[in-house]
């Protein structure tokens, strides 16, 4: 049974904040591991590469196989069903046409004292993209990752996508080709996520790494952040729906288990005006789970972090909310963009009782990958700017720096950096005509 709380029980605050501090991720100790693997990686290259690839995924492979063949791409992409093709290619339109609108705009301008200032924005040279393998292999996540990578102009896109005992997933290596990407390595873990950031023989190094992983993966990207840039790091899937008595409970039950499929360590909460209502959604959620194909997993997931939360208002639903600061929040009320407006942490809104969380998975167009843990507080979901540097521009006139130059000059001798002031000094005295 998942816990339920009531906002105005005198025991709800400490209640609430335990659900807020509850350890959700399983985070064994794999950082000794993982350092021995970037150490053998960055000592050894390949044969470190290789070697660990046939430990952990039972598959032998040589620098020649690290990568997949364009042949064998176009053999695995012709296996892919009509119908998932169709689905694939309009998500990945949809994908496209959302992230192209974020590109940003170069920008200068001439400020009052006659300095050319501004900004302007270009991609990261090589991005890798890590796509998990196994039971986690999401052919939407290379979507969601590489499609952004594309729109902002990045030149190399690689992907790692480890493929245990040798399966393959078609409509991955599809996914890679829909989004502009034409190497893909069958290489997984932590090693895959250090032969991209330091290199091999074989392997390129890249600028930045995005995607989701296992909590060796995690950790990788950790200790190689620094050497190149990442995108966050990802933790269990979460969901946080606002909904009043006017929804189908039924509905909002299947919406709480789209996450909690995804992970026994996934967190779904609902939040409602209504005891009732909530109390109706908790056996619609026990009535789905007596036959849904990952009950297993969405069970202990609804048992253990699961929660129904009533509250007196909508307004202090969205108080709560802004302090759970979810990664999927959906607002089914009457006036949804009324509540919206009172969100200010949530890493994607979900708006109206037609806009279920999934379809934000696959077609919506918004990026799925999205701060979890709390992060939606200070963080925001994977965009084009994600590859993409900001470079400030600024040309001074002689004019401009006689009008700001002492000011630099000041703080420079007030921060006793000699040379700083100097610099500025000499250009003002050449001005002012005190030296040739």
């Amino acid at each position: 049974m998942p816990v339920f709380l009531d906002s105005t029980a005198a025991t709800f605050e400490a209640e609430f904040a335990a659900l807020l501090t509850a350890k959700r991720e399983d985070s064994p100790d794999v950082d000794a591991v993982v350092s021995e693997i970037i150490a053998d990686v960055r000592a050894l290259g390949d044969a470190a590469v290789i070697e660990l690839t046939a430990r952990f995924d039972r598959l032998a492979l040589s620098p020649e196989t690290l990568a997949f063949s364009p042949e064998e791409i176009e053999r695995e992409c012709t296996k892919v069903p009509a119908a998932e093709r169709d689905a694939l290619e309009r998500a990945a339109e949809r994908i496209r046409a959302y992230h192209v609108r974020q590109m940003p705009q170069d920008v200068h301008w001439t400020d009052p004292e006659g300095a050319m200032l501004g900004w302007r924005w270009t991609p990261v040279s090589a991005a890798g993209l890590y796509v998990p393998g196994g039971l986690a292999s999401y052919p939407s996540s290379v979507l969601m990752n590489a499609i952004p990578a594309h729109v902002a102009g990045v030149e190399r896109l690689v992907i790692c996508a480890p493929t245990p005992d040798g399966k393959v997933n078609p409509l991955v290596l599809l996914a890679a080709r829909l989004s502009g990407v034409d190497t893909i390595y069958r290489i997984g873990g932590a090693q895959a996520i250090a032969a991209m950031a330091y290199g091999t023989q074989t392997i390129r190094p890249v600028d930045k790494i995005t995607g989701p992983g296992n909590a060796y993966v995690a950790a990788a990207k950790r200790r190689v952040f620094g050497k190149v840039g990442i995108d966050m790091i990802a933790g269990p899937s979460e969901i946080l729906v606002i909904a009043d008595a006017e929804n189908d409970p039924d509905w909002i039950a299947l919406d709480l288990l789209s996450q909690a499929e995804h992970d026994e360590s996934a967190q779904s909460i609902l939040v409602t005006d209504d005891a009732a209502f909530g109390r109706a959604v908790a056996a619609a959620v026990d009535k789905r789970l007596e036959t849904l194909e990952r009950r297993a997993i969405a069970g202990a997931s609804w048992r253990d972090f699961g929660a129904i939360i009533t509250v007196r208002d909508l307004d202090e639903a969205a108080e709560l909310s802004n302090r759970v600061a979810p990664e999927h929040l959906e607002l089914c009320v009457a006036d949804a963009d009324a509540l919206a407006a009172k969100i200010t942490h949530a890493g994607a809104i979900f708006l109206g009782a037609w806009t279920p969380e999934a379809i934000g998975d696959y077609v919506g167009g918004p990026n799925h990958v999205l701060p979890t843990a709390r992060s939606a507080r200070f963080s925001s979901g994977l965009s084009v700017l994600d590859f993409m540097k900001r470079t400030t521009i600024a040309r001074m006139t002689p004019a401009a720096l006689k009008a700001i130059g002492a000011a630099a000059e000041t703080l420079a001798i007030s921060e006793s950096l000699e040379a700083h002031g100097l610099s500025v000094r000499a250009r003002l005295d050449r001005l002012n005509g005190d030296q040739p």
